[in-house]
């Protein structure tokens, strides 16, 4: 069993940026891929990075050079650096993993980018 809290958001202005976490439990953690998502209402949920257990980081496209994905297998957490925020990046952000075949979110935390 995986659990996952996310922190970190908030409202921001146009430019901005914040910096999520997200904490897992458990013992597996460094054993993990992490993936961080966003979802914005009437919209599907979208991957915007993930890091696997060897620390290697993909993006969508909507967000590279201006997002960064790490992770500190000490601390069980992975986190999501988000720089040069704009309006379409307002979502609710879920951190997001799979183990053994189960898939486990965390519960979200909105991100409002306005002036």
């Amino acid at each position: 069993q995986v659990q996952l809290v996310e922190s970190g958001g908030g409202l921001v202005q146009p430019g901005g940026s914040l910096r999520l976490s997200c904490a897992s439990s458990g013992r597996i953690f460094g054993l993990l891929d992490m993936g961080w998502y966003r979802q914005i209402p009437g919209k599907q949920r979208e991957l915007v990075a993930v890091i696997s257990s060897r620390g290697n980081t993909n993006y969508a496209d909507s967000v590279k050079g201006r997002f960064t994905i790490s992770r500190d297998n000490a601390k069980n957490t992975v986190y999501l650096q988000m720089n040069s925020l704009n309006p379409e990046d307002t979502a609710v952000y879920y951190c997001h993993t799979r183990w053994l075949m189960d898939d486990y979110w965390g519960q979200g935390t909105q991100v409002t980018v306005s002036s």
